[in-house]
């Protein structure tokens, strides 16, 4: 994975990071169709600011590349896998500064400044957002709240949380395993060696669809039997076969 522009071709702060940082926007997506226009036009005003956008689609079938397409700076195609294809938009990408964003999230407003700004104030080279579930059941409020102080206590970022990274701690921590499952918490494990995340209280929003779907309290013990046997040293594809049945 290289950059078109290496970091010392720009001022630098104390922490060695550039004073602007361009930020490369990245979006795993599949069968999104419904959703992803929407995730898109929400970016538009981030890309007016000099922003990319990545969207890498694994194998759609509804026509999502066709409602993406015209929202983003790049649309490619990768083996389906949200690791496979994070990786892949990384590899494509230009910034000095990598969003991973999911195809049903939408980040707060002026999200790219944020990110600049608490990177070189705080001296970190990646970070995350609070969450915010969208969605009217009231445990949702609970939960939410639950997995940000989780987050902060233990310096894992998942998915949901919209995980910025800086080019060069990516490449210098391999980029994303690439497993079926628990990618996100794999790499979050590998980027705490290098230093801990910035953790922006603004709030990202993810969708709560799949969770009022298949049971608040259903999905969140799932999620925690799933972490658990990753922990324990589970095989992530089977786990990842555990986590597909849920969502259908």
């Amino acid at each position: 994975m290289s950059s078109e522009r290496s970091s010392h071709e720009f001022p630098l702060t104390a922490n060695g990071l550039p004073l602007t940082m361009s930020l490369s926007i990245i979006i795993p997506c599949l069968n999104e169709a419904e959703g992803i226009a929407s995730t898109l036009r929400a970016l538009q005003p981030i890309r007016s600011r000099g922003g990319e956008v990545i969207v890498i689609d694994g194998g759609s079938s509804d026509g999502t590349t066709a409602r993406a397409g015209p929202w983003a700076d790049k649309l490619l195609n990768a083996p389906c896998g949200r690791a496979s294809q994070m990786n892949a938009g990384a590899a494509a990408a230009r910034g000095e500064i990598l969003l991973f964003l999911h195809a049903d999230c939408l980040l707060p407003e002026a999200a790219d400044g944020m990110i600049v700004d608490g990177l070189n104030r705080r001296r970190k080279s990646w970070g995350r957002f609070d969450v915010r579930i969208s969605g009217k059941h009231p445990l949702l409020r609970a939960v939410e709240t639950l997995m940000n102080l989780r987050s902060r206590a233990t310096g894992i970022a998942t998915g949901d949380h919209g995980m910025f990274v800086t080019r060069s701690l990516f490449e210098a921590a391999g980029g994303f395993p690439e497993i079926a499952l628990m990618e996100d918490i794999a790499l979050s494990k590998r980027l705490k060696r290098f230093g801990a995340p910035l953790c922006l209280a603004h709030r990202i929003t993810t969708s709560g669809r799949r969770w009022e779907k298949h049971g608040v309290l259903r999905t969140v013990i799932l999620m925690w039997r799933l972490r658990f046997a990753y922990w324990l040293g589970a095989d992530p594809d089977k786990l990842a076969l555990r986590y597909a049945g849920r969502k259908q």
